[in-house]
């Protein structure tokens, strides 16, 4: 058995069994504090509240340990067990172009990989969702969605895929340096068109129509220097019953984006409150740090990948005989999370650092206390628990646990 075979089942074994470790801590900690609220919510969340709150944080991290174990089975069929092999043997057959080939394989294996997948988004939807009250999707949606997001893949992906091998094909050795070129003027060019190109494929946007939210709401832009291209409202209700609010786009097709889920259930000041915490990431240049972090990683990985492509033991110990520059793409897609897992609670802790500004920031451009009141809200009717492993959470959370996160609040408010 080659070397990086050893090295591969080594870190993947690692990974699977820290995540299965951090998950049986989730589920032991959050039922050990079931029976009683946190005393910082007494009074704000109800004991049914949080027992429902526990109860789904619980299925949904066990549902994650099965699907972790069904996902590492898969792995390693894919690669040490012959599937991707056996893919490629099927689409060589033929004797198609190199670009042509090895666009259809990676199309094939994104087809493949979706529909192995379908068993544990049909229970997550249909079942977890519906048992705890969420769910608002039928199958007619989900099949539209499934429809919708293959149309893109042929669109989008295809000629992608294709220009990326052409390029690894035709450019020598800094392949990998125009490749990551092409991949950072695409992700530049979807974050900019995903708020009026994709995103409205799957849900409606609405003007917000309530003149005096609307006029509070521009007052707070125009107070921290903010200018969008709207204030929308999503049909979030369509799907789930979860709430949210956000803001996409960049350069002139920025949009405030807020659930109807959310609008109903917050108060005008509470909405502002909210609102303040997403224009802090903007103000705070949160989202152009993060693209620039993603820009980075990818640079770094892309380089990594550009010097693994020309090693035929890559190939060889992760069972494909024949190598290739899709085969390149494919096999470090499927193994480089079981070595960079040991590397989330970092990402995870610059996240949460950004929050807790964003938090700050809010504070000082509305109110702290409807900041919390909103939060409180969001949790309840999320189920969100109250009561996460603190080392789980700090693992694997981009957003502080809401203990930590509403103390930080107050800190802030008192300083």
């Amino acid at each position: 058995m080659h070397g990086f075979t050893l090295l591969f089942l080594a870190a993947l074994a690692g990974s699977v069994l820290l995540r299965l470790w951090l998950a049986r801590r989730h589920i032991h900690h959050v039922a050990r504090h079931r029976a009683v609220v946190p005393e910082s919510f007494a009074g704000r969340v109800a004991a049914e509240e949080h027992h429902k709150a526990a109860d789904y944080t619980v299925t949904n991290t066990r549902i994650g340990m099965l699907a972790l174990l069904y996902d590492t089975g898969l792995l390693l069929g894919w690669t040490l067990g012959g599937g991707l092999e056996w893919l490629d043997g099927l689409v060589r057959g033929a004797g198609y172009a190199p670009v042509i080939t090895g666009t259809l394989v990676i199309l094939g294996f994104m087809a493949l990989a979706t529909l192995l997948d379908l068993p544990f988004s049909l229970y997550h939807t249909f079942v977890v969702e519906e048992r705890f009250g969420f769910n608002r999707s039928t199958p007619g949606i989900f099949v539209s969605d499934l429809l919708k997001q293959a149309l893109l893949l042929a669109v989008i992906g295809t000629p992608l895929i294709a220009l990326a091998l052409w390029i690894m094909q035709a450019s020598g050795g800094l392949w990998w340096l125009y490749v990551w070129l092409v991949w950072t003027a695409f992700t530049l060019l979807m974050y900019w068109a995903y708020p009026a190109i994709i995103a409205p494929l799957f849900n409606r946007f609405t003007p917000l129509t309530d003149e005096t939210l609307k006029a509070r709401i521009q007052a707070l832009m125009d107070k921290c220097g903010f200018r969008s291209s709207g204030i929308f409202v999503m049909d979030g209700s369509k799907r789930s019953g979860h709430g949210n609010a956000y803001f996409t786009g960049f350069g002139n097709n920025k949009r405030i984006v807020f659930f109807d889920t959310l609008l109903e259930s917050l108060e005008p000041m509470e909405i502002e409150a909210v609102l303040a915490h997403e224009l802090g990431h903007f103000r705070l240049r949160h989202i152009r740090k993060r693209l620039l972090t993603g820009m980075l990683i990818s640079l770094a990985a892309l380089a990594l990948l550009g010097w693994l492509s020309g090693q035929d033991w890559f190939y060889h110990s992760l069972g494909i005989s024949t190598p290739s520059a899709w085969m390149a793409l494919l096999l470090f897609m499927l193994v480089a999370p079981a070595f960079t897992f040991i590397l989330q609670p970092l990402l995870s802790y610059l996240s949460r650092k950004h929050e807790f500004e964003a938090d700050a920031y809010a504070v000082r451009q509305s109110s702290g206390t409807d900041l919390v009141q909103a939060l409180v809200k969001m949790y309840r009717e999320n189920a969100s628990t109250l009561t996460p492993d603190p080392l789980y959470s700090a693992w694997h959370d981009s957003h502080p646990p809401a203990p930590v996160r509403i103390a930080h609040i107050y800190a802030t408010m008192n300083a």
